[in-house]
């Protein structure tokens, strides 16, 4: 936008140009690319920052994250969202031991990737009923994320044991039919996730953004990442992911999110349009 002689900017009008050129600056000088997130949220969480970081506004920033490493991850960190527990949305979990459980079967070797794994807890969530189910040992699961900090804790599988209680719960909404203290060790104020669960697990950073796709899963976890994503961005990341399963393979998405206007809403059969279960297509009509 450019202001005509005598007509001056408002307050958020120039807070929004100075959150594209901090975004510019972030991708020019590390390559991450937030230009297509979604502007509101991306300005809630910059001016979050910017308040914990002292400084006045966000134009500010930019020279100091261009020179200064150590504050452009702890940006990046501020820009990543790692809200996420066990089982989160039990029902979605439920749906994959009815519907996808029986076609992962089918499979002698089975690829799973989790995009945007955050800290992990909804991956050990998918390997606790594949164990359950006896798929567990022929599966190779990737787990990714663009934030190193959110993947170590990811890797650790140590978790605060605050709210195990709601865990438990969701774990046998879920389908769980074990008792879920097979899964882990406590200790202190944390559980620690037992190694078993782990061994067929690759933690990787990988960004939807910016990196290729993932070949010949099977099935494909992108579960409340896109709703930061704007239109544009959506369909990129909707196509990659296609692109990453096999014909037949299921795509499951936050309950927020929705493939039905993206650019790839015909290559899926909607499984269970309330949990967000998609199966891509064997074939899809040119018609």
């Amino acid at each position: 936008m450019i202001w005509t002689e005598g007509k001056m900017p408002n307050k958020a009008d120039l807070e929004n140009i100075e959150l594209s050129l901090l975004l510019e600056a972030i991708y020019r000088c590390y390559g991450y690319d937030f230009r297509d997130y979604a502007r509101s949220s991306l300005m809630r969480r910059a001016k979050l920052y910017m308040s914990q970081a002292g400084f006045k506004n966000l134009s500010e920033i930019i020279p100091e994250i261009i020179h200064k490493k150590e504050l452009f991850q702890d940006l990046v960190h501020h820009f990543s969202i790692t809200v996420t527990e066990m089982f989160r949305d039990p029902t979605m979990y439920a749906g994959l031991i009815e519907k996808v459980f029986p076609f992962l079967e089918t499979h002698p070797y089975v690829k799973i990737w989790h995009a945007g794994c955050a800290t992990g807890e909804e991956v050990y969530s998918t390997a606790i009923l594949l164990k359950e189910a006896g798929i567990y040992d022929r599966c190779t699961i990737f787990a990714t994320d663009f934030n190193d900090s959110a993947l170590e804790t990811a890797k650790n599988g140590i978790y605060r044991i605050d709210n195990m209680k709601q865990c438990i719960k969701s774990y046998q909404d879920a389908g769980g039919t074990h008792s879920f203290a097979e899964y882990y060790n406590a200790k202190y104020d944390s559980i620690s996730l037992s190694k078993e669960l782990k061994k067929n697990i690759t933690f990787a950073n990988h960004n939807l953004v910016l990196d290729g796709s993932f070949g010949e899963m099977h099935l494909v976890f992108c579960r409340n990442v896109l709703i930061y994503f704007n239109k544009t961005l959506q369909d990129r990341a909707l196509e990659l992911l296609t692109e990453s399963l096999i014909p037949g393979g299921f795509l499951c998405l936050g309950t927020k999110e929705s493939i039905t206007f993206s650019s790839v809403a015909k290559k899926y059969l909607v499984i269970k349009e309330k949990e967000r279960i998609f199966q891509k297509k064997y074939f899809v009509s040119e018609v």
